[in-house]
């Protein structure tokens, strides 16, 4: 049984699954009916964070415009442009083995693509969640839901997987931002163009 989080929870991913070494971190969403006249382009990004809660370099930003990264641990699965069918929207494949050792934390996040020219927002975004499954067995180790806790924000920090010693841990965030991926990349130390 997969353990259901609430905000603020952790929980071991690999204390109960020793060997666990391929996690498949998946990212859904529904858009409710309020219509835009623009479909809703969800973006799942990963941030592969030092110590100091901040990325060393920009290559250590994962997402649609760079799918791997150079480690090879961390791999997006592709955009997906309107979020619709059941299950997971976007993935995001991790090798916990190839994780750098300067990387404490992975932290994963969902940004809505032109959300100001569309005027839309995460209070139009219905059943959000984040879930971790065993690659090699497909076994769901742990799922949060974000509830409907949003109203104005375009962005939002789903959760984190963090280095706690030799374990590694999953802290579930759901935290937003105003200011979509450009907020988020300031806050992680990203240099934007």
């Amino acid at each position: 049984m997969p353990v259901n989080l609430q905000k603020g929870q952790k929980v071991s991913l690999t204390k109960g699954n020793p060997g666990l070494k391929n996690v498949m971190v998946g990212l859904g969403w529904d858009v409710n009916q309020f219509d835009t006249g623009a479909d809703f382009d969800l973006d799942t990004a990963a941030f592969l964070l030092t110590d100091s809660g901040k990325v060393a370099d920009s290559g250590d930003f994962v997402f649609y415009g760079n799918l791997k990264h150079a480690s090879g641990s961390v791999q997006h699965m592709g955009d997906n442009l309107t979020g619709a069918g059941d299950g997971d929207d976007e993935q995001i494949r991790i090798d916990l083995s190839l994780v750098p050792a300067s990387i404490t934390k992975i932290a994963f996040t969902v940004t809505i693509y032109e959300a100001e020219a569309r005027r839309q927002n995460f209070g139009q975004v219905n059943n959000a969640f984040i879930r971790i499954y065993n690659e090699e067995n497909g076994e769901e180790l742990l799922r949060y839901d974000l509830g409907e806790d949003f109203s104005i924000e375009t962005a939002a920090v789903f959760g984190e997987l963090y280095k706690h010693g030799e374990e590694w841990k999953f802290n579930a965030i759901g935290s937003g931002f105003q200011g979509g991926l450009a907020a988020l990349c300031a806050n992680f130390g990203v240099e934007v163009e």
